[in-house]
């Protein structure tokens, strides 16, 4: 478009007729004033034409709006000036429509603003996962965070399968050891158990003291949860080898863990107040397999009957346990787990040394632990055959099968009685004191 130094417009081509959306009658002649000065919505365009016009001998370059009845134009207005005979006479306007190079530039710029605040998303995600997974597992961590109402109290009935762990004879060595050498052999034992419980799908709800409560099948729900249970169960036991080797090298004693599991509905979700929350399970299914886990001696899994029936794969069962417990009614058959097949394949290796018979019987008080308290103290017996895991004690005394004993050899040794025939009592130790093997030299004399 040329614009007189006057004001009219000179000449106009179809490509300006189409962008400013004016016939060539409308321009041609006209005032530009006239024309575009009752435009109130194109002020940007007025002006920068008025510059233009008002200072012909400089180059101008502007974008502006430009509005043509419902729809809105991007402009680039660049000025340049019009000579004859060496007089600035006009000015020449390129017009140019760059409504769809905005547009893209806006997307592109648009799309760059999401992608960081995507980053920024992913980062703060990413540290409240590192940290909060310290805390829970990273399936918890994820569910809250994929969630809206992922912090909201409440919960659900879930049928999954809840897994108990526990050391024996924690509670004695613990007095015995320097409180930075448990912690650090506590945290190495709990990181070894969580790769196991990871590698299976289980979700760590809470350490309790030197104990594990974990589940399978929730948040991430798993057809074969109980399956999943049982694998990582072995997988623990076995791992404890390997733990145990750490322990020798560090002059820390041997440590050995009791496994239950039980599988039935419980409540699932968020419990707690507004200010402090935990993501937990509560019901009978998991008293339950605390209570099964009680039974067990060091390096034993017992299963419930309801984890053995959701179990599809095979089984190698060592024995059944036949008991009573609390919350229970009638008698309960729980099985002690050696191995699974298919496709996990894994084993528990057998290490129980063969009972041998004492040259002569060997007198030892012992005591009664009710609820880990003492109960019957003082009594007496006389231990007829030993290995390093077990025993034989003749007594006289009124005993009960799983009743847990504390046996005086100089320390303290701590069993649990596995079976009763007259008055020979099965033992299985749970924990030995750092006297046990001198004291086992000594009988086997």
């Amino acid at each position: 478009m040329v614009l007189r130094s006057g004001g009219s417009i000179e000449i106009v081509n179809d490509a300006a007729q189409t962008i400013l959306n004016k016939t060539e009658e409308e321009l041609i002649g006209q005032s530009f004033a006239r024309v575009f000065l009752g435009e109130e919505e194109n002020d940007e365009f007025i002006q920068c034409v008025l510059n233009a016009a008002y200072d012909m001998g400089k180059r101008h370059e502007s974008y502006v709006s430009y509005h043509t009845g419902e729809s809105v134009r991007q402009l680039r207005v660049v000025s340049s000036c019009l000579q004859e005979q060496g007089e600035v006479i006009g000015v020449i306007l390129v017009i140019s429509d760059i409504t769809e190079l905005t547009e893209m530039r806006d997307a592109i710029h648009a799309m760059e603003t999401i992608q960081e605040l995507n980053r920024q998303l992913e980062l703060r995600n990413r540290v409240l996962q590192e940290t909060f997974g310290r805390y829970l597992s990273d399936d918890i961590v994820r569910e809250i965070l994929d969630s809206p109402d992922g912090w909201k109290l409440g919960g659900q009935r879930q049928y999954l399968t809840v897994l108990m762990s526990d050391l024996r004879g924690f509670t004695a060595m613990s007095e015995r050891m320097r409180p930075q050498s448990l912690i650090t052999m506590l945290n190495h034992y709990f990181s070894e158990m969580y790769e196991e419980i990871e590698r299976y799908h289980g979700t760590l709800i809470e350490f309790m003291g030197d104990g594990m409560m974990v589940i399978f099948g929730a948040p991430v729900r798993r057809e074969n949860h109980a399956s999943d249970a049982v694998a990582a169960a072995i997988g623990m036991q076995k791992r404890m080898e390997a733990v145990n080797r750490w322990n020798a090298e560090r002059g820390y004693e041997p440590i050995s863990m009791g496994i239950g599991i039980n599988t039935d509905n419980v409540i699932l979700g968020n419990i707690g107040s507004e200010k402090r929350t935990k993501y937990g399970v509560l019901g009978a299914a998991v008293n339950l397999a605390g209570r099964i886990e009680g039974f067990t001696t060091a390096g034993q899994i017992l299963i419930s009957p309801g984890t053995r029936a959701a179990v599809s794969n095979e089984l190698d069962i060592a024995q059944i346990v036949k008991t009573s417990m609390k919350g229970v009614k009638g008698e309960i058959l729980l099985s002690d787990v050696v191995g699974i097949r298919e496709p996990y394949n894994l084993h528990l290796n057998s290490k129980k040394c063969e009972l041998k018979p004492l040259s002569h019987p060997v007198p030892v008080r012992f005591s009664v632990l009710k609820e880990k308290y003492i109960s019957d103290s003082g009594l007496e017996g006389e231990i007829l055959s030993a290995s390093e895991d077990e025993a034989v004690m003749k007594t006289a005394e009124s005993l009960f099968v799983w009743e847990n004993l504390c046996v005086d050899i100089g320390d303290n040794l701590y069993a649990k009685i596995t079976g009763i025939e007259g008055d020979r009592v099965h033992l299985s130790f749970t924990a030995k004191p750092p006297c046990f093997a001198d004291w086992f030299d000594r009988i086997n004399r």
